[in-house]
Formats: C-alpha cells, structure tokens, sequence
C-alpha cells in the first residue's frame, strides 16, 4: 500500500512540474497575442495584458504586413534562410562524411579544429568582418549574409552529423563497395537519406536560429529594403513609438514560417537529436 501511494505521490508531483513548466510557456505566448489583438486606447484605458480587447485590432496585422513592410523583411529572411540552411547542411554532411567514412589522418584533430568555430563569440569577429566586407563590398548583400552564417553554423552541423553517422554500421560501406559504389554514391545514395533524423532535426534548429539571428544582420545590412525580420522589427519601436499592439502583431506572424518549418520536420527531431549524440 505505501508503495502504491509513494508512485501516487511521484505521478502527482511529475505532473505538477509539467502543468508550471506549460504555464510558464504559454502565459507568455498569451500575453504577446492578447497585446498583438489591442489598439493604442486598449493600452491607454489601463486594460490588463491577461483580458482580450472587447474590440479586436485586426488592423495592427494588416499595417505590419504593407506599413511596416514585414513581408518586404520576411522575403529577404527567407531568401538568406533558404539559400543558408540546404548549403550550410550539405557542407557539413559532406565534412561529417570524410571523418566517419573515409581513411583520413588526423580525423580527430580536424574535428577539434571544427569545434573551435563554436567557441568563437562572434561579438569579437564584428569590427574584423566590418572592415573586411567593406573592402570586397559584400556589406547590404544577401550573399554577404549568407557567407557568414555558413561560416559560423558549419561547426554545429559538423558536430550532430558526425556523432549520428558514425552509428551508421561500416558493414554498408563494404556492401555498398562491393556493388560498384563510389565514394560519392555510397554518400548521396546510402549515408546521407540514412541520416535523414539528423538532417530534419538540423533542418529546423538551424533555420530558427538563421531566421531569429540579429546581431550579425544588423551589422552587415543597413539598406532597409535588404534587412531581415530581426533587424526590421526592430524599426518598428523606433518609427513607431509605444504602439506594441502594432510590434506583437509582427513578432506573430514573423513566427509562421518557423512554425512550418517545425510542424513538417518535428516527427524526426528527437530521432536526430538522440542518434547525433551517441559515441
């Protein structure tokens, strides 16, 4: 009896962590749409960020698509994401490849060397790729932009492949060899749709922290026609005072490409995830 009441009290108390750690996200996310759905008055008349408006500000998302030019930041987020996401995985399947699959020297030392690239802050890279973009004329250019990001996400991606490929049994290596595979096909054909898990999961870590990335973006873009969804919310507190209606309707629908994104890949995220940190 005292043990069934101990698993009682253990289910009880789980569920408790897990009702606070719900509420300590979605109040939040609550507050940001009840915000979102207000007008100027609703803030001035004192009503509470907890109650809805009796009138809904749907007009805070229409002036944050054509006023605020969000679909103009959202188009140049996607361009860089899109271009910087594919490339910057593919760049570090195939680096994962070489140091799982191949009989190469040093294969440790070179994946430490990877590493490094994550211990970098890139708060100290900022003055020296001012200067350097400035000299090649790569500042207010997409390509700019996505240059950079591959630079500081490959380590990253190099980090999770390598750890799920080399879960990969070597016994399909041999096989696939013994069919008639090259090096190429045995990673475009066989390792590289095997670490689809891996893939996914990258997919969307790497396309949230791409789309939420401020500080190199604000850097390198200054032409407002070019800045990304970041940086052009930002212009919304500057030209646009204490309207926060008009600032929370954009962070919301910044948010729906995200949540795509997320919603299509999500089934294979843990997957990946537990694979990449194995050995």
């Amino acid at each position: 009896m005292e043990g069934k009441q101990k698993k009682i009290a253990k289910k009880t108390a789980f569920y408790a962590i897990l009702v606070i750690l719900a509420l300590i996200w979605i109040v939040p996310m609550f507050t940001l749409t009840a915000t979102a759905l207000k007008s100027k008055q609703d803030f001035y008349s004192g009503l509470s960020l907890f109650k809805l408006p009796e009138n809904i500000a749907w007009s805070n998302f229409v002036n944050a698509m054509t006023k605020g030019r969000l679909f103009t930041y959202m188009k140049n987020d996607l361009i860089v994401t899109c271009l910087k996401v594919p490339l910057g995985i593919f760049a570090g399947a195939l680096a994962a490849f070489a140091l799982t699959r191949l009989n190469i020297r040093h294969r440790t030392g070179i994946f430490i060397f990877f590493l490094i690239g994550m211990m970098l802050p890139m708060q100290v890279a900022l003055v020296p790729i001012n200067v350097i973009f400035s000299k090649l004329k790569l500042l207010n250019t997409y390509f700019g932009l996505f240059y950079v990001y591959v630079g500081f996400g490959i380590s990253y991606a190099i980090l999770i492949l390598r750890g799920f490929m080399r879960g990969i049994p070597k016994d399909i290596d041999e096989a696939a060899y013994i069919d008639g595979c090259s090096k190429w096909q045995l990673f475009i054909r066989i390792i590289f749709p095997i670490s689809k898990p891996a893939v996914a999961t990258l997919l969307i870590t790497d396309f949230l922290a791409t789309w939420n990335e401020y500080l190199l973006a604000s850097v390198i873009i200054n032409d407002n026609a070019k800045k990304t969804v970041p940086v052009g919310l930002m212009t919304f507190v500057g030209e646009h005072g204490t309207d926060y209606g008009y600032l929370c309707a954009g962070v919301l629908i910044s948010v729906i490409p995200v949540l795509i994104v997320y919603l299509v890949f999500q089934r294979y995220f843990v997957e990946g995830m537990a694979g990449a940190v194995k050995s």
